[in-house]
């Protein structure tokens, strides 16, 4: 009877053991099956160098129309021609000079534009004196187009480099006040009540909780805001300009050279393209702790 009762005793242990064992071995299952789950769920891997498919596309079919003579050469000349045109306006130094002046108008403007926008936007979040100061300000000046205030700034600073650096700047610094003062808005407050179970003061709050969930939302703003002085940079340069890429378009209009003004907006094209990854680099860099279906 003894050895009965040893011998079911040893039994019911092994089979514990053994449930225990598989449930250990099991454990990771829901694991692999989420991690499935949001691999069926996400985009995909991202491809090489996937911001560049669509612009060699785009490139591809232009070229492919061009050889089989579907497009009019003199209102889109072929790609080798803007090609060769490039070459020539490098050559007697038209586009360096060109692009020197956008690229010194457009890094102050976007200067200006993004310490403000930023400056603007702390006072504002962290503040209600602030906020009451400033945001419907800045909400009123967005209503406003910003070209349509072309006009004042000319009578009030004149036709020089200041008066575009200046559009540059306001075009520049309104997405990003938006987008950063929106993101300082929105910090959750269960953030706020954890700092004041941690007691943490208002300087250590605002540099290790704000600060950084207010990033996001910045970068927002600064990607649009890159993308804005691109394009009032366009406009302004055809406007009592001397140099630059819009003058260089602007007289190439005037003389019917439909590939010179191509070869102008190749190149703002491609700045705007660089820039913005640029931006996304730094935005990956800096929110390296955030997972996202593009990260």
């Amino acid at each position: 009877m003894t050895t009965s009762a040893t011998e079911k005793s040893t039994t019911t242990a092994a089979t514990a053991t053994a449930q225990s064992a598989g449930a250990v071995a099991g454990a990771p299952a829901p694991a692999r099956t989420a991690r499935r789950s949001r691999r069926a769920l996400s985009p995909g891997k991202r491809l090489p160098a996937a911001r560049l498919v669509g612009p060699l596309v785009l490139l591809a079919l232009w070229a492919a129309a061009s050889a089989a003579g579907r497009l009019d050469p003199g209102a889109i000349p072929a790609p080798w021609t803007v090609l060769k045109t490039a070459g020539h306006l490098w050559t007697d130094g038209t586009l360096p000079t060109d692009v020197a002046t956008s690229l010194r108008r457009a890094a102050y403007g976007f200067a200006i534009g993004l310490g403000a926008g930023v400056l603007l936007a702390l006072a504002a979040g962290l503040s209600r004196t602030g906020e009451a100061l400033i945001d419907g300000t800045v909400n009123l000046n967005r209503a406003i187009p910003t070209l349509g205030l072309i006009p004042l700034f000319i009578l009030w600073l004149g036709i020089g480099e200041t008066f575009k650096v200046a559009i540059i700047a306001i075009v520049v610094y309104i997405p990003v006040y938006l987008n950063t003062h929106a993101a300082l808005a929105g910090i959750d407050t269960r953030f706020v009540e954890l700092a004041e179970v941690q007691g943490l003061s208002r300087y250590r709050f605002i540099r290790q909780i704000v600060i950084p969930g207010a990033l996001p939302g910045f970068f927002v703003g600064l990607r649009l805001g890159v993308t804005g002085s691109w394009l009032g940079l366009v406009v302004l340069e055809q406007i009592n300009a001397t140099s630059g890429l819009g003058y260089m378009m602007f007289q190439a209009q005037n003389y019917g050279q439909t590939d010179v003004i191509l070869v102008g907006l190749l190149v703002y094209g491609v700045f705007g393209l660089v820039s913005d990854s640029v931006v996304r680099l730094i935005e990956r860099r800096v929110l390296s702790w955030r997972r996202t279906l593009s990260s």
